[in-house]
């Protein structure tokens, strides 16, 4: 990325100064909050189901799994969110969206890197993908947009269309969990070229938010069918 002069920096930020991802205000820095939105953020930290990051209410020693974990183990080795879906976090979802937020996107990778743990050395980043004819409608994946920051950030390789959407699947909101895992069964591919770069190595899997689990679950369960030896899975909000 070429570096911008002072004097040209200082005249961008007189004409188009830095504003607030959250809520627009103007303020010094476009990559963080003001306090007022800052506030309104419930990040999410331990204590923790080690699996899935589920918040716990009370510390528990050791690396507990909640009862969903224990009782059927998730195909992904790791999930962590940044924030609690919900207000500034959600508004924020909905501006990258819909809107092309780019500065968000920088922004949510920043917090999202945070939670994560070494990355292996082979460890490759990729999204969760949207079908072609959503992908043709909205022209972007937001998806792709943190996914790309994220992997600049922790310097591993980050690859758009290393899983593939098969078939397009009707919006999940207001679906069960069983019912979400069913209208997603089978939406997912891989291809054999893919299956190549992906046999043996980590692959850690991004999108906006996590809300039953079904999306992340499918596509973990095919990257480990062609050969993952380890998938883990951040998003920048979480509905709890």
């Amino acid at each position: 990325m070429l570096a911008v002069p002072q004097p040209l920096r200082q005249a961008l930020d007189f004409v188009l100064p830095p504003r607030c991802p959250g809520c627009g205000c103007v303020q010094a820095d476009a990559a963080a909050f003001c306090l007022d939105c800052w506030s309104q953020l419930k990040f999410l930290a331990p204590p923790w189901c080690h699996c899935c990051g589920l918040p716990f209410e009370h510390e528990v020693p050791g690396e507990p799994l909640c009862g969903a974990c224990l009782a059927a183990p998730p195909r992904f080795d790791f999930l962590r969110s940044a924030v609690a879906y919900g207000g500034i976090a959600t508004d924020l979802v909905l501006k990258l969206k819909y809107s092309r937020g780019l500065g968000a996107a920088t922004m949510m990778a920043g917090h999202m890197a945070r939670l994560l743990p070494d990355p292996p050395g082979d460890m490759l980043v990729t999204p969760v993908p949207l079908h072609w004819s959503r992908l043709a409608a909205r022209t972007y994946n937001q998806s792709v947009l943190i996914g790309r920051a994220l992997a600049r950030r922790i310097d591993r390789p980050f690859h758009p269309d290393l899983i593939r959407r098969k078939r397009r699947t009707p919006p999940l909101r207001g679906l069960g969990a069983k019912a979400r895992a069913r209208t997603i069964q089978g939406a997912f591919g891989i291809t054999e070229r893919q299956r190549r770069a992906i046999e043996g190595r980590a692959v850690l899997i991004v999108d906006d938010v996590h809300t039953s689990g079904a999306t992340s679950a499918a596509c973990a369960a095919i990257l480990k069918r062609s050969g993952a030896s380890w998938v883990g899975v951040v998003t920048w909000a979480r509905v709890l």
